[in-house]
């Protein structure tokens, strides 16, 4: 049984991707969409064409006070919430060692502490209505980890542990949280809106050898506008899923990872016994 009733969403990096086409997916079955993005000029086409059903906000989701001044202005426009969507983000390339304090800050700042102000800022409304549903845009890289992107695997890695928290702590409000972990989509994260640290000649050489493992991993990405159709589908669900991979790649890479560290764990189970004592 789904829920197929008129919505209200709030959607975080509307400029482009997966912010984009979601809210375009909503708005157009009818739904209502506070869209924000950092340039509001991007989103003048959609305001032209849906009129009073989306709402433009201009917002950084780094600034915490204008997360709560946005939130709250959604809902007084819209008078509900249904659907809060933490989709802003980027990528930060660079090797571990190549990280400077700024890349790895700015990294956290986004990924992790935007969608938990957000959040936040967005619970005491679901709370009050006693519904809603918290989706928290993460990744393939929040449960498993490649080279080079260290910095984002480790925000990707923070936000599923504090939505898988946040989950178990309001349930008994009525309200859902899902982490949506999509695997290669062509969505510019690896692109022009990506951020790259000052390179290190020590790892030209890998450097050279990650790209080329990563272009074939993205030899087929999945297409943005496609994987509207299973947004609305969890939305719309009675029971939605705590995690859900979107695309056919991330399955694969999530059972090789977890059969690797379950035969780690029972290899060396004789030292987790002896370290209890």
């Amino acid at each position: 049984m789904t829920d197929t009733t008129s919505k209200t969403w709030f959607i975080t990096g509307c400029s482009r991707g997966f912010g984009r086409e979601w809210a375009i997916a909503a708005l157009e079955r009818g739904d209502r969409v506070a869209a924000t993005a950092r340039d509001l000029s991007s989103l003048d086409d959609l305001v032209a064409k849906y009129g009073d059903a989306i709402l433009p906000l201009e917002l950084d989701v780094t600034d915490r006070a204008a997360d709560f001044a946005a939130v709250a202005t959604a809902q007084e426009h819209f008078g509900r919430l249904d659907v809060v969507v933490n989709n802003a983000g980027y990528g930060q390339f660079g090797f571990v060692e190549e990280l400077s304090e700024d890349d790895f800050r700015a990294q956290m700042e986004t990924n992790v502490f935007g969608a938990m102000w957000v959040t936040q800022a967005a619970l005491p409304f679901l709370r009050e209505q006693g519904s809603g549903h918290i989706l928290q845009v993460s990744s393939i890289g929040g449960i498993s980890a490649f080279p080079i992107v260290g910095a984002y695997h480790a925000s990707k890695w923070a936000l599923e542990g504090f939505s898988q928290a946040l989950a178990q702590e309001v349930e008994g409000f009525g309200i859902h949280v899902t982490l949506i972990e999509p695997g290669g989509f062509s969505t510019d994260w690896g692109g022009s809106s990506a951020k790259r640290s000052a390179p290190l000649a020590a790892y030209d050489e890998l450097r050279e050898q990650v790209a080329e493992s990563r272009k074939q991993r993205m030899a087929e990405p999945g297409d943005p506008q496609a994987s509207a159709a299973a947004v609305l589908r969890i939305v719309d669900a009675d029971e939605p899923p705590l995690r859900v991979f979107f695309g056919t790649a991330p399955l694969g890479i999530a059972k090789a990872d977890y059969a690797s560290r379950l035969e780690t764990w029972e290899k060396w189970n004789d030292v987790s016994v002896l370290a209890q004592g």
